[in-house]
């Protein structure tokens, strides 16, 4: 089974490349059929199975041998280990479902800020809409209280809100990515990313500036600090706190 669930991630990670690729560019994700965006070379279907095409074709066009990114697979790599995370914990349950689609979904907003510094409200939507069936599905369970999960992703944009009107210093898509994410994990959950995403940045951002990657009047994108704090208290949030507590309180 841990087998076919990483497949299935490197599958949906193919898929993912797609979406980054296209959505800043406006283009529809399903047509035309993938190609080589160098010479146009429409990909067979032995040229898309994940990672091992990659190999064979030694990372670059079976036509024009055009250099393919190495960034193609690292997705799909990233997205099977994520979803074989999430297995591990919550085993084939609906949590494990959603929460494998919100991962998903946070790893096309993440690239496209980081490449672009934009959230696309069509990403964000389509948070919006895996969220209500998540907390109508997990109330219904009882796996979650929907109040909880409501005043998650408001409190989550609220916060990040405060912080754009006082300092200027995000953009509006992250207190979207915020309050999406406040809407999976409930008030508990979204304090703890969002005080996470603080620490991440604070650390990317110092490591940029040791390097000298940047100056400091440049942009750092913060959603996808704020995905990765998500992503932490999904897998191993409850034991961070008990950990925190049983140390300092």
């Amino acid at each position: 089974m841990y087998l076919l669930i990483l497949i299935l991630g490197l599958c949906i990670g193919s898929f993912l490349n797609v979406c980054i690729y296209r959505i800043p560019r406006e283009e529809s994700i399903a047509y035309p059929p993938s190609h080589c965006t160098n010479c146009g070379y429409e990909l067979k279907s032995y040229d898309l199975v994940p990672v091992f095409s990659y190999l064979c074709l030694k990372g670059s066009c079976r036509n024009c041998k055009e250099k393919i990114s190495v960034i193609y697979p690292t997705i799909e790599i990233l997205n099977g280990i994520i979803y074989l995370m999430l297995f591990i914990k919550y085993d084939l349950t609906f949590k494990f479902i959603f929460y494998s689609i919100l991962a998903s979904l946070l790893i096309v907003i993440s690239i496209i800020d980081i490449k672009s510094k934009d959230v696309y409200s069509s990403t964000t939507i389509l948070g919006l809409c895996f969220a209500i069936p998540y907390i109508l599905i997990g109330g219904y369970l009882g796996e979650i209280r929907i109040s909880n999960n409501l005043l998650g992703g408001i409190i989550g944009y609220g916060i990040i809100f405060l912080i754009i009107l006082t300092t200027r210093g995000m953009g509006e898509g992250d207190a979207d990515i915020a309050g999406i994410c406040g809407l999976f994990v409930g008030i508990k959950g979204i304090l703890l990313s969002l005080f996470l995403a603080v620490v991440i940045g604070g650390v990317v951002a110092s490591i940029i500036l040791i390097l000298k990657l940047k100056n400091r009047k440049s942009e750092i994108a913060f959603g996808p600090c704020i995905v990765l704090g998500t992503f932490i208290w999904i897998l191993f949030g409850e034991k961070l706190l008990s950990l925190y507590l049983n140390l300092f309180i």
